[in-house]
């Protein structure tokens, strides 16, 4: 059965808000199951409440637009009953869903967050082109909030200028992200790709993304790990990623285990970080594969003038960071990192490999094998700085080799490292630290 929203009232002018005949449509269509047709043309919506059973289905030249009024967005932290009360996640969403199964995302079409519109300021527009934060104001929704939704598809859509999390998924099993674009300004501030949260049985596949914030990134946050349990099973595979952060990261939220991970055969094009672990929060991260990966890693400026909120990006150009140290301010002790393989990287970077633990926290059995990393100066920054936020170690300059241990054990690198001329005077190749 499909269900066309124009038959419910909606109007593609990308004026009139269309939120009652969109949800009018979803919920006729998961009565029985079905297709619900967004055809071509604009249509403005507040928050959609997806439903089992459901294929909401963008047809080519389809936007499904975000409204910018906050009355129109469903804050699910304040009107819910779910107990999910996490600091900074308030404000709601454009694409909802909570309990339910079998549903999807779908089509060529393109869902539109309007970051560009109402979210963001540029006041440091002469370091633009060097990747300053964009300062962050007022009222942010997520593009999507899926909560415990079992069979999740989401496949081929574009997913533009989200000014808060994109594709946040929680709790969700059996789920396939496939062939879909993030296209997102790559200066706004917590503008993440995909977040699988304590997900499980999860496929990434042929995906390209472009984003501020991490690209694609597995958490393991309170509320989500107290519900649903381990962050498992995941595929990502074939994928595209450019951030300002890192291009693939596990962590930092880590209340939870994260697990049996399988990263492949993917490209990072201008991250901060190519490939960031982080431990945090008490939930160790173990029995991860990464093989296969090119690109490259650079560091990008801090905003000119501004010091509050955004100012500055976490990474330095890492082509792999693996930390575990306490949260800044927190006395809980983060969980172990180990067993992780990575083979076949070739990354162009600035910033040595970094694997740093405490004595508490050991980073344990890591294998970096048959990989190669080519140290450039991309950004003309002019020391090596260890960057740990966040923890109480923050950042800090420190005069490091190819690589950079502290409390890891059973480290096999077995990789070729070239230095050019620009970053000879910062690589100390002769006292590696």
């Amino acid at each position: 059965m499909t269900y066309n929203i124009l038959d419910y009232g909606a109007v593609a002018d990308g004026k009139t808000k269309c939120t009652s005949a969109i949800q009018a449509a979803i919920d006729v269509c998961t009565e029985k199951g079905g297709r619900v047709v967004v055809p071509a043309g604009t249509f403005l919506s507040g928050t959609l409440r997806l439903r089992s059973n459901v294929d909401l289905h963008l047809e080519h030249g389809a936007v499904l637009l975000s409204s910018l009024d906050e009355a129109d967005v469903i804050d699910y932290f304040k009107d819910g009953d779910e107990d999910n009360e996490v600091d900074g996640w308030e404000g709601g969403c454009f694409l909802f869903a909570l309990h339910e199964k079998n549903i999807a995302i779908t089509g060529t079409g393109t869902i539109d967050g309007q970051g560009r519109n109402a979210f963001f300021d540029d006041e440091d527009p002469e370091t633009a082109k060097n990747g300053s934060p964009l300062n962050v104001r007022g009222f942010r929704p997520r593009m999507s909030y899926l909560e415990d939704v079992e069979n999740l598809t989401v496949t081929d859509v574009t997913f533009f200028d989200s000014a808060f999390w994109t594709l946040h998924m929680a709790g969700c099993r059996n789920v396939r992200i496939e062939n879909i674009v993030i296209d997102n300004d790559k200066r706004g501030p917590n503008n993440d790709g995909i977040d699988p949260d304590c997900c499980q049985n999860v496929i990434i596949k042929g995906c390209r993304i472009k984003t501020g914030d991490d690209s694609i990134v597995l958490k393991s946050t309170t509320p989500m790990y107290k519900k649903y349990g381990d962050c498992k099973d995941i595929v990502v595979n074939g994928c595209l990623l450019s951030s300002n952060c890192s291009g693939i990261k596990i962590g930092t939220e880590t209340f939870g285990d994260i697990h049996d991970i399988i990263i492949s055969d993917c490209i990072v094009r201008d991250c901060i970080r190519g490939i960031g672990i982080w431990s945090r929060d008490g939930g160790e991260i173990y029995n991860i594969d990464i093989h296969h990966v090119r690109g490259t890693t650079r560091n990008f400026v801090d905003c000119k003038d501004r010091r509050t909120g955004v100012w500055n990006w976490w990474g330095e150009g890492e082509p792999l960071a693996i930390t575990a140290t306490k949260r800044d301010g927190v006395d809980r002790l983060p969980g172990k990192v180990r067993d992780i393989n990575i083979d076949h990287v070739f990354i162009t970077c600035e910033s040595p490999i970094i694997m740093a633990g405490e004595d508490y926290s050991p980073i344990e059995n890591i294998s970096v094998t048959e990989s190669k990393f080519v140290f450039k100066n991309q950004s003309g920054k002019t020391d090596l700085i260890l960057d740990e936020r966040p923890s109480d170690r923050g950042r800090y300059s420190m005069k490091m080799g190819y690589t950079y241990f502290r409390n890891a054990k059973d480290i096999t690198i077995d990789a070729e490292f070239v230095v050019d001329k620009s970053m000879e005077k910062l690589i100390d190749q002769e006292n590696e630290v």
